[in-house]
């Protein structure tokens, strides 16, 4: 099967969101199964041209364009502000996916794109190019990983698109009197996907739809949840560079080496005892900091030791760091977005917190099971896939989880989690046990090859 993979970030090339390690991640696992795919994204200013993903043979095409991209610090925004012209740069970047593949005789039978930077390539495919002979045989899917972001423009931009007044209807490209780019992908798509199956029911809800429930609904019969996979050379701590002491579940013991250095490094007392719970988030209430902010006092009163990685709004910012003041010897506050730290946390810490509002998948707790730490988690999107409440009579679960989204709730979970890390008899065999979790993309790039073949059997071409 040949598939053209459309996206606006692509690690290691850029990246702000977990887009980006999908994009770096799938097309390798589907290239290793046999499929012929090729990724196009937007060459942004620093990026090295290369001819393929690093470690693979997977090509990347890359859309030139110094005004729009070349010249540009930042993917989408500079001092958290939206560049004015978002949608000029991504239409063009979008009107020049099709016409690529065109030029070099490569005919995809799958557009896959993803989010709605790359969503109007499928409205061109199905309304420029409905009568063209080079993608007569090519199905559209696309794949939504934070319904939040839909990409809205005022209405008087919609020529920029390069599609007429026709598509500014409801069933179209129309969002209350504005454009939502995003919608070219959930109108125009043969299957859509998301990154849980969790999420891919709650989009279709008005409590998380953001205005699309009632179409996503409509389309219900074509809206699927697949589980983003992990990347299993760069997160392991049997061979990561970054932590302090390398360990496997035949080695647990040697995880506690981490525990110490993630102590050390945030002046905090370096007590093998003591229960350390790791954060990792954008701090803003999506990732539940609110509920935290609420059950934070009585957290620190459980002779625990909270370490937080993170950006994100001013509040929490000066929220945590007069916490940090109040409780020096519980609290670690790091401001600011480390990849290496992150790794020692996840490493040395004990268990991992996302008290997320909403969660489309979430990458923290899958990469916490490979590193025997046992996540707090609360029911919600892709975390209620992947983790299950821990049960310490018959051992099933593989985490503490909340459903009401409240600080109450969330206390109560951190506290069981306690409870449970005193308990080594338990403790140990649900660290081994995690650890032993596949969340390879190996298993994830089948789903999307079924995926694709739902997709072509829209359009009436048998599966390849």
């Amino acid at each position: 099967m040949r598939i053209l993979f459309v996206s606006s970030e692509v690690v290691p090339f850029a990246k702000t969101g977990g887009l980006a390690d999908v994009a770096g991640s799938l097309p390798k696992a589907l290239q290793e199964i046999g499929h012929d795919i090729r990724v196009y994204m937007p060459r942004y200013r620093d990026v090295e041209r290369e001819d393929y993903l690093p470690g693979s043979r997977v090509p990347v095409y890359f859309y030139e364009n110094e005004e729009y991209f070349g010249g540009r610090k930042e993917l989408y925004q500079v001092g958290g502000v939206d560049y004015p012209d978002n949608l000029e740069r991504f239409a063009a970047f979008c009107q020049s996916a099709l016409p690529c593949v065109m030029q070099i005789g490569w005919r995809p039978d799958i557009v896959h794109c993803n989010d709605w930077q790359s969503a109007l390539v499928l409205a061109y495919l199905k309304l420029l190019y409905q009568d063209s002979d080079f993608f007569r045989r090519t199905a559209a899917v696309y794949s939504v990983h934070n319904i939040g972001y839909l990409g809205i423009f005022p209405k008087e931009k919609l020529a920029a698109t390069g599609l007429g007044p026709e598509v500014f209807k409801p069933e179209g490209l129309e969002f209350w009197g504005k454009l939502a780019l995003a919608k070219a992908g959930f109108v125009y798509a043969d299957v859509i996907s998301t990154v849980s199956e969790t999420y891919a029911r709650e989009i279709q809800t008005p409590e998380f739809g953001h205005g699309l429930d009632g179409l996503l609904r409509a389309r219900s019969a074509d809206v699927y949840g697949i589980i983003n996979g992990l990347d299993y050379d760069v997160w392991n701590p049997a061979t990561d560079r970054n932590i302090a002491k390398r360990y496997s579940p035949a080695t647990l013991s040697l995880k506690i080496e981490n525990k110490l250095e993630l102590q050390r490094h945030n002046n905090l007392p370096q007590k093998k005892e003591t229960p350390v719970i790791g954060l990792i988030a954008r701090l803003a209430d999506q990732k539940g900091l609110d509920i935290l902010a609420g059950a934070l006092d009585a957290i620190m009163k459980e002779n625990c030791q909270l370490v937080i990685l993170g950006v994100g709004e001013k509040k929490y910012h000066d929220l945590l760091l007069k916490a940090k003041q109040k409780y020096p010897d519980h609290l670690g506050v790091n401001l600011s977005f480390n990849a290496i730290l992150a790794e020692l946390i996840y490493a040395g810490c004990d268990l991992f917190l996302m008290p997320s509002r909403y969660e489309p998948c979430g990458l923290g707790q899958l990469i916490s099971f490979k590193y025997g730490t046992v996540p707090i988690v609360r029911q919600t999107g892709g975390l209620a896939d992947t983790v299950h409440d821990f049960d310490p009579k018959t051992g099933t679960g593989e985490g503490f989880v909340f459903e009401e989204y409240s600080s109450k709730a969330l206390f109560q979970a951190v506290k069981r989690a306690i409870e449970t890390f005193h308990k080594k008899a338990v403790w140990k065999p649900l660290q081994e046990k995690i650890m032993g979790l596949d969340y390879s993309w190996d298993a994830s790039a089948k789903k999307y090859v079924s995926l694709y073949m739902k997709a072509l059997a829209q359009i009436g071409i048998a599966a390849l």
